[in-house]
């Protein structure tokens, strides 16, 4: 019987899972559980499928363990659109090429998932006996979050998702720091907070305009003003780490990509997205609605934001209402699941550091945390590709792994198992 190695296992899976398009809207991620499902019963490992639509499914496996913590390997099967006239090579040909796999959804985050797979299936050929459950979850729809996904399972089955400890998407990037390796660990996440300023202004013929009063200029002043404004900073304890790690309390000092990294995890961020105001040329509108994409800290409150964004915008007819709040949510630093994480950073580069990180975006790991109190980090190494170009591909075009960092991070998710479920 001819012995395929885990870099070819995981290398064929990826490529499988790239030519199912799932891309979200609409997503038919059904298409990668079923693939999921067929490759894993075939290594032993008990599946099911679970599914608010049937085209939708979510796929938990599971290697059962001793009664001891239970560790959750999750991760999501949709992706974004691609628009193949932008791509150098089809968007789902999952070709391997030069030592890269091409797709949509190969960094973000397919590859995550094929990882996830191939590390559960060896380890059940290998007899393995955790000391606690070890979970595989590929979930639907965290690109759009119509709760089809990872939110639908915490309320609805959430017996069978239930984890101590959770590994995820959100981190392991490389970067070099006063000579020092370091790798990157999401250990927290804003909370997605988006608003809408409506101002409000007078109509009238757009032939007179002193005859109104405009909306959309009374808007485009808040816009800037926006744009001018920089929120109070707090110091949590993933920036305190960080910074210490760096060797400066003064985030002013770091150059790139240093600082890019620090700047998210000490304050709100608002970027103006979305303007609507008149529907005729020959109209001045008098309402004109700002929508604002906005990310608060771990632990900051919507009503602390927003008495600090009206005091930067100043007096002015305008009303301000949050769209939603949702994330926001940290892990504590000290766990087994940190220790797991940094013994396989130390044996992968003898004195690299790990680093812990506040999200900048939002994860499924919110939904782990406050179902269950999970402790939630991501990570998936990555070493063969600098970081700065992976970032620039997720959701771009010609998005593609390298196979030396697939295997990568199959290796790091066996390592977390079995460290874990001694």
């Amino acid at each position: 019987m001819t012995t395929v190695s885990v870099r070819d296992e995981a290398t064929e899976l990826l490529q499988e899972l790239l030519r199912a398009n799932t891309v979200n809207p609409p997503g038919n991620e059904t298409l990668a559980a079923d693939l999921l499902r067929a490759y894993l019963e075939d290594a032993g490992v008990q599946c099911e499928l679970f599914a608010k639509v049937p085209e939708r499914a979510n796929l938990v496996a599971r290697i059962p363990g001793r009664g001891g913590p239970t560790l959750a390997l999750i991760s999501h099967t949709d992706t974004v659109r691609a628009d193949p006239e932008e791509w150098t090579l089809d968007p789902w040909s999952g070709e391997l090429r030069n030592g890269e796999i091409w797709g949509r959804g190969a960094l973000d985050m397919k590859s995550h998932v094929a990882a996830g797979a191939v590390a559960v299936a060896t380890l059940a050929r290998e007899g393995f006996v955790p000391a606690g459950d070890v979970i595989f979850v590929a979930s639907a729809d965290e690109e759009v979050g119509e709760d089809f996904g990872l939110s639908w399972l915490c309320d609805n089955h959430p017996d069978a998702i239930r984890a101590d400890y959770c590994v995820n998407e959100g981190g392991g990037d490389r970067l070099v720091i006063n000579g020092r390796p370091a790798y990157l660990c999401g250990t927290a996440e804003k909370m997605s907070s988006p608003f809408l300023l409506r101002v409000h202004g007078r109509s009238g013929h757009a032939s007179m305009p002193g005859i109104a009063d405009n909306a959309l200029v009374r808007a485009a002043r808040l816009i800037q003003r926006l744009a001018e404004y920089r929120p109070k900073t707090r110091t949590l304890p993933e920036a305190e780490a960080f910074l210490r790690l760096v060797g400066t309390s003064d985030p002013t000092e770091l150059e790139q990509p240093l600082r890019a990294v620090v700047e998210p995890m000490l304050s709100h961020a608002i970027s103006p997205t979305i303007i609507e105001a008149s529907k005729q040329t020959n109209v001045i509108p008098a309402l004109c609605t700002v929508v604002c994409d906005c990310r608060l800290l771990p632990g900051e409150t919507q009503a602390e934001a927003e008495a600090e964004i009206r005091a930067a915008l100043g007096e002015d007819n305008y009303d301000f209402v949050w769209v939603e709040g949702v994330g926001g949510t940290a892990s504590p630093l000290d766990t087994p699941l940190w220790r797991a994480i940094e013994s396989f950073v130390e044996s992968l580069e003898p004195g690299a550091a790990l680093a812990p990180i506040v999200n900048a975006g939002f994860t499924d790991s919110h939904f782990m945390r406050t179902a269950f109190g999970t402790v939630c980090y991501g990570f998936f190494p990555m070493r063969a590709m600098d970081s700065e170009v992976a970032a620039a591909l997720i959701h771009s075009a010609d998005e593609r792994i390298p196979v030396d960092d697939l295997e990568l991070g199959t290796r790091f998710l066996m390592h977390v198992a079995r460290t874990l479920g001694e």
